[in-house]
């Protein structure tokens, strides 16, 4: 048995902006967000380009969802297809965290997502009322200042916040709802399907059937040493999670410890030239490099992955290797990953690049090679004033000369913004 007096009891709200791409496209046309049918596509000239987000009555009345192609959406008058404005999402994003600013410490807000957020209100709800009192208020400023629809969860914890969200407050008309400690029995373990609970993969939902485990219910009942014996702390976690118990506390946070810098693309067309597919490479290297200075890191290894195209009979190419020496130097980076292509490449159509700088140390202990020091420190102050000039004047300003070559895709992705246009204009779209 769960005893929940000894569990954590805090004020959580868990904010989420419905459907915020297609919302934040619909505010721009002045239309409501509720009532507009619009969809947000990765790349209108692809077919096959993926929905980023559609609007609630996409989902309704046509069922298509984030993940859908753009050619399964349904060729409809009142459908707007629109490229996504990921700056503009940025800067909405931004104002709302302004709103959330007023309601709680830094500490105690965190962003899991663009469109999802975690509010702590412990420390301020004698300032401004109960949570639900204070997911009104927060719920009416947004709708007020910013015009998109929210959602609240709130909960003793930030899981149950999470869960009253996703699976309850999206469906009442005044869309929040509150989960206790309280109200397990008939909240949490009344969720029926495994992969409907926060956390809980279609693999893992299959391992859980194949022990009959085929309910929330059966997983917060079954034996917690058997599900720690079979999947170690993360079974242990789960059951914890099925009992509604998360003892997590926004103002707590865990460091990161990065491991490495990575950087992928996927290529609007199949590669087959080496030059074309080293060009693209060179570019994304010195992006990781470029990064890794800027944390005053070094890499002790790299890992390459080059997907091939699916006309191709096999997947691709995944290899790695430890350095001779640590290196954030461009041109030693670009050296190694190309040596590894070239060693597995036999010719292949390429459409997926992966590159990842892993096992950093701090520049400060790299240690010296004295037969290498005088290009080497030339080398750096290259890199150094590059990337100054970037800094300063932006990344297009300053670049290699195969940049101009075909197969280039630098000027394209610096017109981006997290894989997809910064900015569109709304009267170009149909």
């Amino acid at each position: 048995m769960i005893d929940y007096s000894k569990c954590p009891l805090r004020y959580i709200l868990c904010i989420d902006v419905k459907s915020f791409f297609a919302s934040v496209e619909a505010c721009r046309r002045g239309l409501d967000p509720l009532e507009a049918y619009i969809v947000v596509i990765s790349d209108m000239k692809r077919p096959g380009a993926v929905v980023l987000a559609s609007s609630p009555k996409m989902k309704q009345e046509f069922d298509i969802r984030t993940g859908n192609r753009k050619f399964e959406v349904p060729h409809d008058p009142k459908i707007q297809l629109v490229e996504p404005s990921m700056q503009l999402y940025i800067q909405i994003n931004r104002q709302i965290h302004r709103i959330f600013q007023d309601y709680a410490a830094d500490d105690d807000i965190l962003t899991y997502s663009i469109d999802e957020s975690f509010i702590d209100v412990t420390e301020t709800a004698h300032l401004f009322g109960t949570p639900w009192q204070i997911g009104e208020i927060i719920k009416q400023r947004i709708q007020d200042e910013v015009g998109l629809p929210v959602a609240i969860g709130i909960g003793d914890n930030p899981l149950l916040a999470k869960l009253a969200m996703d699976n309850c407050a999206k469906k009442r008309p005044e869309q929040m709802a509150y989960w206790g400690y309280k109200h397990v029995p008939e909240t949490v373990w009344q969720i029926k399907r495994l992969t409907d609970f926060w956390g809980i993969s279609h693999g893992y939902a299959r391992k859980f059937q194949a022990m009959g485990i085929y309910s929330i219910y059966d997983l917060a009942h079954a034996d917690p040493d058997i599900l720690e014996k079979r999947f170690g702390i993360l079974g242990l976690q789960h059951y914890y999670h099925a009992n509604g118990v998360d003892y997590s506390i926004l103002s707590q946070r865990v460091p990161v410890k990065s491991k490495g810098f990575s950087k992928s693309q996927v290529l609007f067309r199949d590669y087959t030239l080496e030059s074309e597919i080293r060009i693209v490479m060179t570019e994304m290297i010195e992006s990781v490099a470029s990064r890794l200075r800027h944390h005053e890191m070094v890499c002790q290894s790299i890992h390459l992955y080059v997907g091939f195209s699916d006309k191709e009979s096999h997947g691709g190419i995944a290899k790695s290797k430890r350095l001779s020496r640590p290196s954030q130097a461009t041109d030693d980076l670009v050296k190694a990953f190309l040596d590894l292509f070239n060693k597995a490449w036999k010719g292949e159509a390429v459409r997926t690049i992966h590159i990842s700088c892993n096992d950093m140390i701090d520049d400060h202990y790299e240690q010296l090679d004295l037969w290498h020091l005088g290009e080497r420190t030339s080398a750096q102050r290259i890199d150094r004033a590059l990337d100054l000039i970037r800094d300063k004047f932006g990344n297009s300003v300053i670049y290699r000369g195969n940049t101009l070559m075909d197969g280039s895709t630098f000027f394209e992705r610096n017109k981006k913004v997290g894989g997809h246009k910064a900015f569109s204009e709304v009267e170009n779209e149909n």
